[in-house]
């Protein structure tokens, strides 16, 4: 069974996303490993989102009993956790993903970087270990249908993102973008995002600042030069604009940095700081220092514009659609054991008669009549076997062989409803004459 725990900008303040995006690496997947019922696990951590995705080995409340597991290895109480984060089970987590994947769960209703982002936490269970055949085709799924909106929708058309929207609300304070002096700290792939829309409004001149030394690398771009550590004061006093997207753990612009900088003589007038760290790259001191600003992702999502209704709606459609096929799909995987196991019953009947006549047989037509009997007889079993997981009712099927043929097949535990441990995702938001009930139109070739 699939178990989301959320911690995002919607059920946490952002100290909590800061704290837990600070956790050590491997820790809670190395916790993870060793929990009673836990099959794999994909962790998902973004600016604004911390999320664990589990499949477990049964369907009663386990989330419960992780909670101190979890707590411990992010090095926050059990109380924190619970406030701060949504439990999303079973048959709602694929669309849940698939709707996070496409962007519709974003601070900004459509930015692109989530995508590479899901990708990305899969590679990265894999190479811990911690994925499994489950975990693989949801998160693939969440690829395929984000690749389905991105092409067939108006969702991402406008190439929306937190660092193109940051760039927006600086606009104000940045009088030509084509002499204006910018440092970008980070080499990642919001480091990347944010040079191309850097250079989209015209900045020619970004030196670019590692904490972990990987400038050289990403400075191979036209109009890039790599700052060093050395000379990082220097520069920082020169610039109109610092960008700041490092996966530091710890602060990249302290208080004392940014107070030599703006005490060296010919500082720039003022200086303006967007911090899309997580956790956050600069102190938050420093936006106390005369002539500095200072823009971080809290401030960030609370001028988030309104997602467009209509790419929107289209694009929930999409994702309603491929979550349901999944989950159907899912559910025919239920019973493929017992397919499988009466097909091999019967065969194995038709082979011990085979077998007997074989002596009399000497032109095999007896044995291809057999066999054709044999699949003639399995075909509507295993149609109907399909038909009936797809609308939930697989155990049906399963009980059906096991009281006829005597075939015992090994299947997941009952789904028993049990009282939510944490808090549900709220509703998205909908217009007042919205009713909620949007009607997905029905495509047919």
């Amino acid at each position: 069974m699939l178990l989301c725990l959320s911690a995002n900008h919607r059920t946490a303040s952002f100290p909590v996303l800061e704290k837990l995006a600070a956790r050590e690496d491997g820790e809670l997947e190395s916790a993870l490993r060793g929990a009673p019922g836990v099959d794999g696990a994909i962790v998902l951590a973004t600016c604004n989102r911390f999320e664990i995705y589990l499949d477990i080995d049964t369907a009663k409340p386990v989330a419960p009993e992780l909670m101190p597991t979890i707590a411990s290895a992010l090095d926050v109480s059990v109380e924190t956790l619970r406030a701060n984060m949504a439990v999303i089970h079973d048959t709602q987590v694929p669309e849940y993903l698939f709707a996070v994947s496409s962007g519709l769960e974003s601070v900004v209703v459509g930015e692109g970087e989530i995508s590479g982002q899901v990708r990305r936490a899969l590679e990265e269970s894999r190479a811990a270990g911690m994925s499994t055949s489950q975990l693989e085709r949801l998160f693939q799924s969440a690829s395929t249908t984000s690749r389905g909106i991105k092409s067939g929708t108006k969702l991402q058309s406008a190439g929306r993102s937190l660092v193109r929207l940051s760039l927006e609300l600086a606009a104000s304070q940045i009088a030509d973008w084509s002499t204006a002096q910018v440092v970008l700290v980070g080499t990642g792939s919001y480091a990347a995002a944010s040079l191309k829309a850097l250079q989209d409004r015209g900045v020619t001149r970004v030196g670019v600042y590692s904490p972990s030394n990987r400038a050289h690398k990403f400075a191979e771009r036209d109009g890039v030069f790599v700052i060093d550590r050395e000379n990082l004061p220097e520069y920082l006093s020169n610039a109109d604009l610092v960008v700041t997207c490092s996966t530091a753990d710890t602060v990249v612009i302290d208080y004392d940095l940014m107070l030599g900088a703006r005490l060296a003589p010919g500082c720039a007038e003022s200086t303006l700081i967007i911090d899309l760290g997580m956790p956050r790259n600069v102190d938050p001191a420093v936006g106390r220092l005369d002539g500095v600003s200072v823009l971080d992702l809290e401030t960030i999502r609370i001028h988030a514009p309104l997602e467009e209704l209509g790419a929107a709606d289209e694009a929930r459609c999409i994702v309603s659609r491929a979550a349901s096929e999944f989950v159907e799909q899912q559910a025919e995987t239920s019973v493929a054991e017992g397919i499988a196991a009466l097909r091999s019953h019967i065969t194995d009947i038709a082979r011990a008669e085979t077998e007997r006549v074989a002596s009399k047989d000497d032109a095999g037509v007896a044995e291809a009549a057999l066999r054709r009997l044999a699949n003639t007889l399995l075909h509507s079993p295993s149609v109907r076997a399909k038909e009936l997981a797809r609308a939930g009712r697989g155990d049906e099927y399963l009980d059906a062989i096991e009281l006829l043929f005597g075939i015992t097949v090994e299947r997941a535990a009952p789904k028993t409803p049990a009282a939510p441990a944490l808090p549900t995702p709220l509703p998205r938001v909908v217009d007042a004459e919205d009713d909620g009930a949007l009607e997905c139109p029905v495509h047919t070739s």
